[in-house]
């Protein structure tokens, strides 16, 4: 099983480029950095809440850019994967982030993973021109149509919500076909548009029907019955507890990698988590 860092990169925190190569030489295999475009004012987010107050965390509010923060990440280390956990694609350009994967994939000599999602904040979905019941579709024909841009010399997609005729764009990525797709979401459904265009799937911890280790038998069962080797799909678990006994439970049902959360705090602060982290792996 591997092991990897979930993080929200901000001014006010650790830098990426610090924090690439603390993971590395800790033994970790890859970071996954957040991204927020921004966080509207609503009743549910209706400002970054003061210490100690309930609310969504300062972090959400100041995450920086994850690719540039992923590239700095990438060019401070040798080996370590670096990755979007989770990208937002139904609220980017389609054009601009097949350009910023493909970029970043082959400056950093191929080691980036594509993780992606839907989204939760709808005022922040919306914002962006995609009605949030349309999200998963939107983000699914536009996962199909960035495939096509990064492995074909003349691409072009023709569906609901993007539609383009022949084109060219370079550079095209190092992985091929393309970067690994790892979708993000919990349950059934998003193990569903995991298996359609994904290679792989990123739930949360969750409990219950949403429980990801009690659902590893139908992972198995849907691969199967799609014809997909179990082999080349993957499933990460989200903000993993740092727990030994979930560890051990990820590791025995078959999970393939596990991210720890790592706080947005200063350096030294975050290289105290680091090792904690550290000497759980061990």
């Amino acid at each position: 099983m591997k092991f990897g860092l979930t993080y929200f990169p901000s001014a006010e925190a650790i830098h990426p480029g610090d924090l690439g190569r603390a993971a590395e030489e800790r033994g970790f295999e890859s970071v996954w950095f957040a991204e927020h475009s921004h966080i509207p004012v609503s009743p549910a987010t209706p400002g970054p809440p003061a210490p100690g107050e309930p609310g969504l965390p300062a972090a959400y509010y100041q995450t920086a850019d994850p690719f540039v923060a992923l590239a700095m990440a990438a060019q401070a280390t040798e080996r370590l994967l670096v990755a979007t956990g989770i990208c937002l694609v139904a609220q980017r350009d389609v054009f601009q982030t097949a350009k910023q994967v493909a970029s970043l994939d082959q400056l950093s000599g191929g080691r980036f993973l594509f993780g992606v999602g839907g989204g939760w904040n709808q005022p922040e979905v919306e914002n962006h021109g995609t009605p949030f019941a349309k999200r998963f579709a939107v983000l699914r024909e536009r996962i199909e149509a960035m495939k096509a841009i990064w492995s074909e010399e003349r691409a072009e997609y023709h569906g609901e919500h993007v539609d383009f005729d022949e084109m060219y764009a370079w550079p095209k990525p190092i992985q091929q076909p393309h970067p690994p797709v790892h979708v993000g979401g919990a349950g059934p459904r998003a193990i569903r548009r995991a298996l359609r265009y994904g290679d792989g799937w990123v739930p949360l911890m969750g409990s219950g029907e949403d429980d990801p280790i009690e659902l590893m038998p139908d992972v198995r069962k849907a691969l199967s019955e799609a014809g997909r080797d179990e082999d080349g799909f993957q499933v990460s678990i989200y903000m993993c507890p740092p727990l030994a006994d979930t560890v051990s439970r990820c590791a025995h049902a078959g999970i393939d990698r596990v991210l720890f959360p790592l706080p947005s705090v200063p350096h030294d602060e975050a290289l105290k988590v680091l090792d904690t982290y550290a000497a759980l792996i061990a």
